[in-house]
């Protein structure tokens, strides 16, 4: 077929697009609006999901219009053998933008290499609780954090000509429950905590939005007006469009008028239906010529835009690739807890002992839609023995018999011990397990946040034998380790940290690479300072307060705070200053930052902003602004954040705007949100208002 050429200028394509309209059938409309052949091919590829590329939308063989082809994978492209990047809550914790767009940009090489041109890769719903099954998807707890990461992710991978989608819309923070549960949101909670990271990725341009599960405020996500229409389409002006969670996103033909564009990934409550409503005048020809513009706007984006290189087959997992999920887990590892054992030297161990399961298994993390099945991974274990080579004898046991990893502890000069989870027990929730398996239901939302009786005692006998002890701890989120943690000498979170996973672990034990990870979340010391979660729960209420924002209004401390993280140096802030760019609209805030140590190193600079005296309820500090710095031993230099008044706005939901207040602001910058980690600088500024247009 030949492929109709859309023209560089975005004004010139919308006439192309007008033009097609008057040429294309309502069928051949309604036929772009709906994905094809999904079931079938999932029977085909014996239930394997990603064992191809999706038609997901458009597709005209007699126009040249050529299909959007989607394909899944926040931590790598699900299909063929795919570089595997360690999964986004890790590279959340690298508070690294740069980083992720690089990594997008990988990903959309790989996709363009698949034949790919539709990702559906950019999961950025709000972590509220740690035991959601799908956190490790997401990139933490704060709305900027999300935002700034998941538009870096996007740029990297529509470089290469794809469309990326944001999902899931919205207020998905939930696993198992997720095809039901009906989520309580008033406007102001809405807009200030579970929207602002999916506006930020609006405004950098993303061409496809992905619908939620879940019901908001009694309706279903895909089916809800207010949501899809009236903020995401009319209050934000997204040009791009809206297509449907897989199969139960769309629950009718009735979710297109709502302001659903796409049912994915098959037809079934679209196609025939949808034209039948059209000829009954429920959905309106404008409505029908809407929809495929603004799935024709995107593909035609990407159509028109040269393409940067070519695709080869190479390009999967190639050599770079790899490098670049080595550089990401080395960026993502936080250094929790190290009473001056870390890091070890090789050349004055004679061995180490591994032990747990989890240190000799392949654990890249879920295996729902976000599955990657890479060329190779590199464990724990296996990326140890590769870094100590002839000079260290590096032994392993599962853990299982305490009586045996007392003694082999106990002989050993050095300990690792890799504990966890997997895909078992969280992550994408599959009933009855999945294609090919015995099993019984694996993933979810997790029912415990410690790690067990079992693991526990098996961290406490190693360490009772072994004070040389270090613990790696692979999850997807928050961990609770009170029983424990003050016992070990040493505590890293490991994540899932991707296929060079085991080589990133060995670079920072062994002190070729410095820590610089920083946690995405709070890590509380008990399950009860927690918002209240029910996996199972048909209906719940979200408001203004989780993770260090409620845990500060309550007054509670936690284990480790948002943004806390260790390094082999030691790093100090000081003589903070804040000062308004009116014109700009934003503040430069400053700071000087001195590495103490005697190693170079990286931090995160974090800024946070709140009013001083607040006179509404409102958070004492949210993060506005943060920057990855490195510096070498002894250095001093001026760190410079710049932080948008719109971002440290709140929702006025009686006047249905955005207020700043004339008001003192208290400005804290450092390296965590702890408040004795930060030094201040105060600013007064004057009442601004935006409507919801203008932000």
């Amino acid at each position: 077929m030949a492929i109709v050429a859309p023209a560089a200028d975005p004004e010139t394509r919308e006439r192309q697009i007008r033009d097609l309209l008057g040429e294309l059938t309502l069928d051949e409309k309604i036929f772009m609006l709906s994905g094809h052949g999904f079931l079938q091919q999932m029977k085909e590829d014996g239930g394997k999901y990603g064992a191809r590329l999706y038609h997901v939308a458009a597709g005209n063989e007699r126009l040249g219009i050529p299909a959007l082809l989607f394909n899944d994978g926040p931590r790598g492209i699900n299909m063929g053998r795919s570089t595997c990047f360690p999964v986004p809550m890790a590279r959340g914790a690298s508070f690294d933008v740069d980083l992720e767009r690089r990594i997008g940009d990988a990903i959309g090489r790989e996709l363009r290499a698949h034949g790919g041109n539709l990702f559906g890769g950019i999961c950025i719903n709000l972590l509220r609780h740690p035991a959601w099954g799908r956190a490790q998807e997401t990139y933490g707890e704060d709305p900027f954090l999300l935002g700034e990461m998941g538009t870096s992710l996007a740029r990297g991978v529509q470089h290469h000509d794809i469309v990326a989608t944001a999902k899931h819309f919205a207020a998905n923070s939930m696993e198992n429950a997720r095809f039901s549960v009906d989520v309580s949101l008033d406007e102001r909670p809405l807009r200030e905590v579970y929207l602002p990271h999916f506006k930020r990725c609006v405004d950098a341009g993303v061409g496809a939005v992905m619908s939620a599960y879940n019901k908001l405020n009694g309706t279903f996500c895909g089916h809800n007006e207010s949501l899809l229409t009236g903020i995401l389409k009319d209050d934000w002006g997204f040009q791009g469009f809206v297509y449907s969670d897989f199969i139960l996103g769309c629950r009718g033909w009735n979710a297109f008028p709502a302001g659903l564009d796409v049912e994915a990934p098959d037809t079934i409550r679209f196609g025939p239906k949808l034209t039948l409503a059209v000829e009954r005048g429920d959905v309106s020809q404008e409505r029908i010529d809407d929809g495929v513009t603004r799935v024709l706007r995107s593909l035609f984006r990407t159509l028109a835009a040269p393409d940067p290189e070519t695709y080869g087959p190479e390009v999967v997992a190639c050599t770079a690739h790899r490098a670049l999920a080595r550089e990401a887990a080395q960026k993502s590892i936080v250094l929790l807890r190290n009473e001056q054992i870390l890091p070890w030297d090789t050349s004055s161990l004679g061995s180490i002992l591994v032990l747990g399961r989890l240190a000799d298994e392949a654990n890249l993390g879920d295996r729902g839609s976000s599955d990657v099945s890479p060329p190779e991974v590199i464990t724990p274990l296996s990326g140890l023995r590769s870094a100590c080579g002839m000079d260290c004898e590096v032994g392993f046991d599962s853990g299982d018999d305490l009586d045996r990893v007392r003694a082999l502890a106990a002989d050993a000069e050095a300990v690792l011990l890799v504990v966890g989870y997997d895909y078992r027990d969280e992550g994408e929730y599959i009933p009855g397990g999945h294609p090919g398996s015995d099993t019984g239901s694996i993933g979810g939302d997790r029912l415990d946040l410690s790690l067990g009786a079992r693991q526990e005692a098996l961290i406490l006998a190693a360490t009772e034998a072994n004070p040389n002890t270090v613990v790696a701890v692979m999850a997807g989120s928050a961990v609770l380790m009170e029983h424990w943690r003050e016992q070990v000498p040493a505590i890293l979170l490991l994540w899932y940290p991707g296929m060079e996973g085991g080589n990133a672990l060995a670079d920072i034990l062994f002190g070729q690479i410095n820590p610089s990870g920083r946690l995405p979340f709070s890590m509380p010391r008990r399950a009860e300072d927690l918002p209240t979660f029910d996996r199972d729960a048909s209906a719940c209420t979200y408001d203004l307060w989780h993770g260090y924002t409620k845990l500060e209004r309550d007054g509670v401390e936690p284990a480790f705070a948002f943004g806390f993280g260790l390094s082999y140096t030691e790093f100090g802030f000081a003589n903070a200053s804040v000062q308004l760019d009116a014109e700009a609209e934003t503040l430069s805030v400053e700071v000087d930052v001195t590495n103490s140590g005697s190693r170079p190193g990286e931090t995160v600079v974090q800024a946070y902003a709140g009013r001083t005296e607040p006179d509404i309820e409102q958070p004492m500090k949210r993060l506005c602004a943060f920057t990855r710095l490195a510096l070498g031993p002894g250095e001093t230099r001026r760190a410079e954040l710049r932080v948008a008044l719109k971002d440290i706005a709140w929702f006025d939901s009686d006047a249905s705007c955005w207020r700043l207040g004339a008001r003192l602001w208290t400005i804290r910058v450092g390296g965590s949100s702890a408040n004795a980690d930060l030094c201040e600088a105060t600013i007064e500024l004057l009442e601004r208002r935006w409507s919801v247009r203008e932000r």
